[in-house]
């Protein structure tokens, strides 16, 4: 048997090598194990991303699905408010032509009009259909307002055959007014420019055929002949000349006196030289009186309908025998009652058209 010595010098460079492979494979394991744990955490991320774009594909195909719904719901408003138009103002235009009734209201789009629409389309194509509903409407109020415009005026034209200026009315209407201070809330450009247009043509028309139906152009008695008209006259007491403020109607004692329009009688009572003498206050300064009565069918602050009865004819206060004597005030003064008593048939008919929409709104509230 042989011995080999090795010296303590190899031993101690042995001794380093090995110690220095069993480190490496020590480092190289744990670089193994750390990329696997970090190709673990890639993978679950990767994972968790994935799931949260199918998250956000389904709620993109849930919004656009909520979007086609609104559409069509809009779509069958529209419709509907395409239909009121058609009953009310006539047809919009020929089917499936571009030529509407009123178009010359409503006019072309503009190149820069149409360039905006699709800019905006190019911007969110899933927001196509509302946007083109949108443009729909804005030529809807567009033409609404046209139509509303042209009813106001033929009811201001009513209002001017009676003599009546319909700015003065509304300057007087406007003073009253009044109501507590609540600050708007929205944003100030809630509304578009043609919906704003078609609120103030709304609420003129409205203030025009208010004013129209409270004119007194009814009968304030079923007399066929007026006794004495208004203007100068002979006192049928002295013979001197005298100014007549209203229109006198002969008929029978107890007679059924009428209100020549809806109001609210502001007066009951005798007053001199009238007699017995009922007071209705119309709006707009109007107001109509009924005098020599020979008795009262209404009281003060009642609500009557044109024709309803107030009175009953008789000969009270300064008259010489059974007869109505009737006026029209406005603000106070003394107008001609014939041009109110003798109105055109076409003026009576606008005045019905208007009182029908009251009624059907009045249903419906």
């Amino acid at each position: 048997m042989k011995f080999i010595r090795i010296s303590r010098r190899v031993q101690l460079l042995s001794l380093g090598v090995v110690s220095a492979a069993l480190t490496g494979w020590a480092g190289v394991t744990l670089a193994m194990a750390a990329n696997s744990v970090s190709l673990a955490h890639e993978r679950a991320a990767l994972a968790a991303e994935g799931k949260s774009v199918a998250t956000a594909a389904s709620k993109v195909k849930d919004y656009r699905k909520s979007v086609d719904d609104l559409t069509q719901d809009l779509e069958a408003r529209q419709d509907f408010m395409d239909d009121l138009y058609r009953t009310h103002f006539g047809a919009v235009g020929e089917a499936g032509g571009d030529n509407a009734a009123g178009a010359d209201l409503v006019g072309p789009d503009t190149d820069a009009k149409k360039d905006s629409l699709n800019a905006k389309i190019s911007m969110a194509p899933e927001a196509e259909p509302l946007l083109r509903l949108q443009e729909r409407q804005r030529r809807f109020a567009l033409l609404l307002t046209g139509a509303v415009e042209r009813r106001a005026d033929r009811a201001a034209a009513a209002i001017r055959s009676f003599g009546l200026d319909p700015d003065s009315l509304a300057r007087s209407a406007a003073r009253a007014q009044g109501g507590p201070f609540v600050p708007w809330k929205g944003e100030k450009t809630a509304m578009t420019d043609e919906l704003e247009h078609l609120a103030d043509a709304l609420a003129r028309m409205e203030f025009l055929e208010r004013s129209l139906l409270a004119i007194p152009s009814g009968k304030p008695t079923a007399a066929p002949m007026e006794t004495s008209s208004y203007g100068f006259r002979r006192d049928p007491f002295n013979g001197h000349a005298a100014f007549h403020a209203g229109i006198d109607f002969p008929g029978s004692y107890g007679q059924s006196i009428q209100a020549a329009a809806a109001g609210r009688v502001s007066f009951v009572g005798q007053r001199s030289g009238y007699g017995n003498v009922i007071e209705v206050e119309h709006g707009n300064g109007l107001m109509t009186r009924y005098a020599h009565l020979s008795g009262y069918s209404s009281r003060v602050g009642q609500k009557v309908a044109r024709g309803a009865q107030i009175g009953r004819m008789g000969s009270t206060g300064r008259s010489t025998g059974t007869h109505l004597h009737f006026e029209v005030r406005l603000n106070g003064q003394p107008i001609n009652p014939r041009r109110f008593l003798e109105a055109r048939q076409d003026v009576l008919q606008v005045q019905q058209i208007a009182k029908a929409r009251f009624a059907d709104v009045g249903n419906r509230g």
